[in-house]
This record gives C-alpha cells, sequence and structure tokens, in this order.
C-alpha cells in the first residue's frame, strides 16, 4: 500500500459541511491523517513516501453508485473505467429483484436468460458459485472498484416458486425467509425487488412484507424497484412506504423517478408522500440518475402474463400469432403492467443494444422508426426483435421530465445511483457519466445542488444508509476510498451519440488507497473487494 500525502487539496468531506483545504496522509489503504491549512499555518506539513499536488483539486470520498447492474462487468471487465473513470470506488449490485445468487442450475440458466438485455448472457464468465456467498467470495478475488450486494427476491422466488403467477404456499414462504436469511447472513446488505419484472412481481404485499421482516431483524434495507413509475405511480410509492412500515424495515426507493405523461410536474406530490412518512419515522432513502429517458429491456415491456412460466414460455407465446395478437393489445391499447399502466409509445421507445450482432441496424433508432422503414407495424418490428435476439434487445424510453429530475435531487434524503447497463451497442451515458455530470451539469452549470451539498448526496449519505461505519467520509481512520476532481471542468464525456466517452476533470481515483485512476488513465490495480454487511 501507498504512503502517500495528498497536498493543498479542497477537502469536501461527504457531510456537507464546507470545504477546507488540508494536506491528507494515507498509509495502509486508511487516512491517517488530515492536516488543515498546514500551508498558511506554517506549520510542519507531513511527510511521506510519495507526495501529490492537490493546488486546485477538489478531494472526496469516493463515489458510491447505489443502484448499479455490474454484476458480471465487475468479474468480466478488470478494467471496469465504465466507473472507475466516474469516482466511483463502490456498487451496490443485485438490482431489481433479479440477479445470480442464491441460484441452483435450473434457475441460473433461467435468470441469464432473462436479464441478458442488462448484462449478456454471461458466455465469458464462470459461474463457480450459487449461493450469496460465494458470489461474494469471487468478488473477493480482485475486482476494479468495491461491491456490495442485495439479496435479489425475484431469483429466489423463481428458485422457491418457479415463474408462476401465484401466491407462494407457507412452505414456500418459509424457504423463502431461510434463503433471505441466508444471503444477509453471508453478507449481503439488504433485499432488491423488481415489481414490474417477472417472476417477482408475482409476489404480493403479504409475501413482500414477511421477506421484508428478516432483512430487518438483519438490520438491512429494502430496494424495490416499485410496481409502476407510470400511471399509478404514486400509490406504488405509497404501497412500498405502507409495506416498510409494517415490516419495520429501511427503505430505500430505487430510481425513484416520476415518469411518462401523466406525471409531469408532479414530483412535489412524491416528495410531500415521502415527507410525510420521515415526520411519521420511517427510516427512508432514495437514489435517481441525473437524465430523463429511462432504460431497461425490451421485454420487461411486455405484460406479466405473457412471461408466466419462465423465458422460453415467453418465447413460445411470442411465437404464436394468437398470442402475440393478446400481447399487443395490452401493450398498445390497455396499458401492460410492464409498461407501468400505460400505452407503449412505440416512438419513445429507443433500441440501444442487441445480443446478436447480426440485428445491429435496429440499434440506435426507435421501434417507430425501424417499423417505418421496412414498411410494418410497430408491434410486428418489436416482436421480429424479440425473438430473433431471444429476448435481448435492451432499450431507451424517453419517458422521463426534466422538472421532476432537479425537484427530487435536491430532496435531503437523496443519493445517486447510475441504473446503467454497460452492455448494448448504444448503452444510456448515465452509465458512463452519472456521477460527473451531477458535478458538472447540476451543480457547476445549473446551481441545482451546492457542490457540499452534492458530494454528501454522492458519498456520505449512502455510506450511512449501508450503514458502512469507516467509509463514505474524508475522516482520520476511514478507508481511503478518495477521488480528486476538478470542480471548474469535470463533466460526464459520455453522450447518447457516444455513449461510452470517459468524463474530464478526475484526474485520481483510490482506492483502499491505492490508484486505480492516476493522471486520468486506468492503472492495473484491482483493489476493489466486496464490502459485506455490518452486523448490529
Amino acid at each position: 500500500m501507498e504512503h502517500l500525502v495528498i497536498r493543498d487539496a479542497d477537502v469536501v468531506d461527504g457531510t456537507g459541511e464546507d470545504a477546507y483545504r488540508a494536506d491528507v496522509v494515507v498509509d495502509d489503504g486508511r487516512i491517517v491523517s488530515i492536516v488543515k491549512e498546514a500551508a498558511a499555518a506554517g506549520c510542519q506539513r507531513p511527510r511521506a513516501r510519495r507526495e501529490l499536488d492537490a493546488e486546485g483539486l477538489v478531494l472526496s470520498p469516493g463515489f458510491i453508485d447505489m443502484h448499479a447492474h455490474s454484476d458480471l462487468a465487475l468479474l468480466r471487465d478488470p478494467d471496469h473505467s465504465a466507473k472507475a473513470a466516474q469516482g466511483v470506488t463502490l456498487e451496490v449490485v443485485g438490482q431489481d429483484g433479479l440477479s445470480y445468487a442464491p441460484v441452483d442450475d435450473r434457475t441460473l440458466a433461467e435468470v441469464r436468460r432473462a436479464i441478458t438485455g442488462w448484462n449478456g448472457y454471461g458466455d465469458d464468465v464462470d459461474f463457480d458459485w450459487r449461493s450469496v456467498g460465494g458470489y461474494l467470495d469471487r468478488l473477493d478475488r480482485g475486482i476494479a472498484v468495491n461491491a456490495a450486494y442485495l439479496v435479489p427476491q425475484g431469483t429466489v422466488r423463481a428458485l422457491v416458486v418457479g415463474w408462476e403467477d401465484r401466491p407462494a404456499t407457507p412452505g414456500e414462504l418459509e424457504r423463502m425467509r431461510r434463503l433471505v436469511a441466508e444471503g444477509l447472513e453471508q453478507g449481503a446488505v439488504g433485499l432488491s425487488s423488481g415489481l414490474t419484472y417477472t417472476p417477482g412481481m408475482y409476489a404480493g404485499d403479504a409475501e413482500l412484507t414477511e421477506l421484508c421482516r428478516v432483512v430487518a431483524r438483519y438490520g438491512g434495507y429494502y430496494a424495490p424497484h416499485h410496481r409502476s413509475y407510470g400511471a399509478g405511480a404514486l400509490e406504488a410509492y405509497a404501497e412500498m412506504v405502507d409495506l416498510a412500515r409494517k415490516a419495520g424495515c429501511a427503505l430505500h426507493l430505487t430510481h425513484a423517478t416520476m415518469n411518462f405523461g401523466v406525471n409531469e410536474g408532479r414530483a412535489p406530490e412524491l416528495l410531500a408522500l415521502l415527507d410525510e412518512a420521515l415526520a411519521g419515522g420511517a427510516d427512508l432513502t432514495l437514489d435517481t440518475y441525473p437524465y430523463t429517458p429511462g432504460c431497461t429491456t425490451l421485454v420487461a415491456l411486455l405484460p406479466s402474463w405473457a412471461a408466466e412460466g419462465g423465458p422460453e414460455e415467453l418465447l413460445r407465446r411470442l411465437a404464436d400469432d394468437a398470442t402475440a395478437e393478446r400481447i399487443r393489445q395490452d401493450l398498445e391499447v390497455t396499458g401492460a403492467d410492464g409498461c407501468h399502466g400505460v400505452p407503449v409509445d412505440w416512438d419513445t421507445v429507443e433500441i440501444s443494444g442487441v445480443a446478436d450482432p447480426a440485428l445491429g441496424e435496429f440499434v440506435g433508432r426507435t421501434v417507430l422508426a425501424s417499423a417505418r422503414l421496412r414498411g410494418e407495424a410497430p408491434w410486428a418490428t418489436a416482436r421480429r426483435l424479440l425473438l430473433a435476439d431471444r429476448l435481448g434487445p435492451t432499450v431507451l424510453q424517453h419517458v422521463g421530465h426534466e422538472e421532476n429530475v432537479r425537484a427530487i435531487m435536491r430532496h435531503r434524503v437523496h443519493t445517486g445511483g447510475s441504473d446503467g447497463i454497460l452492455t448494448g451497442t448504444k448503452p444510456h451515458p448515465r452509465a458512463y457519466g452519472t456521477f460527473p455530470h451531477y458535478l458538472g451539469r447540476y451543480v457547476r452549470e445549473l446551481g441545482v445542488l451546492s457542490l457540499e451539498e452534492c458530494v454528501a448526496h454522492l458519498t456520505g449519505r449512502p455510506a450511512a444508509r449501508l450503514r458502512l461505519p469507516d467509509r463514505g467520509l474524508v475522516r482520520e481512520g476511514y478507508r481511503a476510498d478518495l477521488v480528486l476532481f476538478d470542480p471548474a471542468t469535470v463533466a460526464a464525456g459520455s453522450t447518447y451519440d457516444v455513449p461510452r466517452t470517459p468524463p474530464t476533470g478526475i484526474p485520481h481515483v483510490l482506492v483502499d488507497g491505492r490508484f486505480v485512476i492516476e493522471d486520468g488513465r486506468r492503472t492495473d490495480v484491482l483493489a476493489g473487494r466486496a464490502v459485506r454487511r455490518t452486523p448490529r
């Protein structure tokens, strides 16, 4: 480990307090000394084997991505510059109720197919684990940045109940409770759900409440992608607040947006609901990304009944003309639950990636635009893609509202989460730009947040939600997960046209006191490890 002094940094410490000038000494992976205003005071300045001149740079804790989809990217891509270059030093994976542990052989194959659009199928990954602890042990072999894991409720349900739309039996519910408990005992920080994704969405509130009671017993938190971000958004948020209250469980609302035309300008209603819950004693936080489009898989928009039985059953239904027409009716006329109860507007659904490169002509166009080029109905194009790519396409949904984005990010329990999907030809730029975009666009250019407030949203506050006793702040004794950035130039390089462009203005990033980004370039350091739940 390096013995390092970072000289004359403007320290923004993650608490929200004003910045201060200091020399910061790092040794053996920790911050061992902070000497404020050393030069001005004329006092003896700390020495180290290596010195870094930070004049003009802000030193802050490393950013914590509270909603990441790097579950396989961490293993397949040791470079992982998509996150390291942004200053991210910790990601929370296992999101939206679907990931790769706990599983058996059957469930693993089903989950790999179901979320191919999030992580790829994983042909280049050795799935040599089946438990949560086994996955965390695999991360401990060395990754670019640290990672924490949420037990995915949909995967647990697939393992115990299958992909059927029915209530769990008492015996099945007890087995799911045991699996959640085992995952938390093995180091998971909480439980996630994807309640517009199958099979997790088949669980009723009573079932979810029982699982959340287990989470509460271990001091974890519940992170639901709730049942609607569209037509029933406010009701869906209220449902989660009430569920967490009944379970006595901490609640973290993931990608807490208000999308689609029905919710334009309605962020204040959401924030009033949250303020009321907080006033009543709720342990509540949320995360957002600083962009208006959403990103998911094309298959996620379909009605849940079409996916009952698993991915292969869904493919069979798509291939049947009569059943495919029922799906179209739900999507285009009724408003499918997978599309948040809103009839789909194919002109807002842009294909961002496909698993089969032969289908690359569809990428970068909306489904409606591709359909017009082909002289066919939009559903015919979407159906063709789903079948040919075996549920692989990812999409951008242009359904957000800037005024909602700004209002929610100002809230006192807000944290940052990229929700970044790293696969596909043209992924959402949030995967490569979320954190510098907060600092460049919403701090420097728009003044929506002050620099100190924003850094607290991205560091200290998420660390508190994760109950990390020694991360998230620039403080003596804390882990040296740190980022140095230029507040005058920091910006996202990623755009919708060139989404994999690295950010600017972030020359140095340290994980556990070691440089993973140095002078703006990725080193070969793999200092990241699994960050396990802190026992109560």
